[in-house]
């Protein structure tokens, strides 16, 4: 093999492995987004139902039996204080409208924008779980000191699978920026 061929096919290698990269970043990219939608279509990770949803078709309330409601907050990199509701476990009927209200406190003396992040589980309850109303939503501010009161209404599905007796309903609060979604 010539000096010449070898640079050639170490040109052509070059491209395709250049080529390879490029390929590889953007689907590194594109993966975040393409997960969510996936997660959102299939309740997997704890996405749960939208407002949308919830009023295409009006639920009846199945008295026959009740699901166990938990819930759970965590604050991270913010300097806020979230209360979880007074009662942190709640027996509902599938197709019941039910309202908590967590509380925040704002740990600082200058105004802080946090967003809240849901997540419910087990996953196979999470399409069954959908809220109407909650602060996660939107981005929540609270100035210096201030404390806010932070309603969450949500509905169990009747078609709930029998076997879910408990289900967690967990928030993640975070600061907000620009890169945060809204995942609720």
């Amino acid at each position: 093999m010539t000096e010449r061929n070898v640079r050639k096919s170490n040109r052509r290698v070059t491209g395709w492995l250049s080529l390879w990269v490029v390929g590889m970043f953007g689907f590194g990219y594109a993966l975040v987004p393409l997960y969510s939608v996936f997660c959102e279509i299939t309740g997997l990770n704890g996405k749960s139902a939208t407002l949308s949803e919830v009023s295409a078709a009006p639920l009846t309330i199945d008295k026959s039996r009740t699901v166990t409601v938990e819930f759970t907050v965590n604050v991270n990199g913010i300097p806020w204080r979230v209360d979880q509701p007074k009662t942190v476990r709640l027996n509902v009927h599938p197709g019941e409208a039910t309202t908590v209200i967590y509380e925040a406190h704002s740990l600082v003396d200058a105004m802080t924008t946090g967003q809240a992040v849901p997540s419910v589980t087990p996953a196979k309850a999470a399409r069954h779980f959908r809220k109407t109303e909650c602060f996660c939503f939107t981005r929540q501010e609270l100035v210096g000191g201030e404390s806010k009161l932070m309603p969450v209404t949500f509905v169990v599905d009747p078609k709930l699978p029998a076997e879910v007796k408990t289900i967690t309903l967990s928030y993640e609060v975070y600061p907000a920026n620009d890169n945060l979604t809204n995942n609720s």
